[in-house]
């Protein structure tokens, strides 16, 4: 691309980089300054303001009744409980109190959602509660049609504040689900701050960890898109069910490689 002083500009790179800038969110191949190896102003306000999207994503409270439309949390009947974490400052510091539902929140899931679904849909807000009004609105629904359509049975569906991966098992010691299946918000980059990751569980357990989990990530506009991500879940889930086992032992037919992006 020439030296520091005289770096070629975007309209004159091959043809191969402009396709390989096209297929990525991420910034690869980006313009200079005019002088040296400094980033343009543009390019430089455009980083400044993707780190504080990123931070506001972390940082910002998901509200289950106004982040929603009222619609559609009346129309999946959906409700909140929370983990053992009291704050957001206390579960980005305590990853492990967001790994185990509050009592509160165990009381309410015992009276409110049945046991041993074939099919149990949980929602967190994990490291991003805007990848969920980004993204749930449109993914949620196909996957309560199509495990209708499946004929399997459904679980309640409920938010969890605070919430970590490893929560699913918890969920999966009180409601004895065959097939569980977390969206919940990744950490947010300067890719993107509105990224969920689906996590599937084959009847978990306590004592289960990530080698008994699948994971389908960077669903978001430019990374997996809503109808790949629903049938991606659907498959895997089938194959749970049929081979009643999740994580390493299972693998995607077919798929692209799924990236870890939830801290634990």
């Amino acid at each position: 691309m020439g030296d520091d002083h005289n770096l070629v500009p975007p309209a004159a790179w091959p043809e191969i980089v402009r396709k390989v800038r096209a297929r990525t969110p991420a910034r690869i191949f980006v313009e200079r300054g005019e002088r040296g190896a400094s980033y343009s102003t543009q390019m430089a306000l455009e980083l400044r303001s993707a780190r504080a999207s990123a931070v506001d994503a972390v940082w910002t409270e998901f509200d289950l009744q106004k982040d929603f439309s009222p619609d559609f949390v009346a129309q999946w009947n959906l409700f909140q409980v929370s983990s053992q974490a009291e704050s957001k400052s206390q579960f980005l510091l305590r990853p492990d109190l967001g790994r185990k539902l509050g009592v509160t929140g165990k009381s309410l899931l015992a009276q409110r959602c049945r046991k041993s679904p074939d099919f149990q849909i949980v929602i967190g807000d994990g490291l991003s509660g805007a990848a969920l009004s980004e993204q749930l609105p449109a993914l949620f629904p196909l996957l309560q049609q199509r495990a209708l359509a499946n004929g399997w049975s459904i679980g309640p569906s409920f938010f969890v504040r605070y919430c970590r991966v490893g929560i699913m098992n918890d969920i999966g010691d009180l409601l004895l689900p065959k097939v569980i299946v977390l969206l919940i918000g990744e950490r947010p980059g300067l890719a993107t701050a509105t990224s969920l990751s689906a996590y599937m569980a084959f009847n978990p357990r306590s004592g289960h960890s990530d080698a008994d989990r699948n994971l389908i990530s960077n669903i978001h506009t430019r990374g997996v898109g809503i109808e790949d991500a629903a049938d991606r879940i659907m498959h895997l889930a089938s194959h749970m069910m049929t081979l009643k086992r999740s994580g390493t032992t299972l693998k995607e037919d077919n798929a692209q490689s799924s990236y870890f992006a939830e801290p634990k």
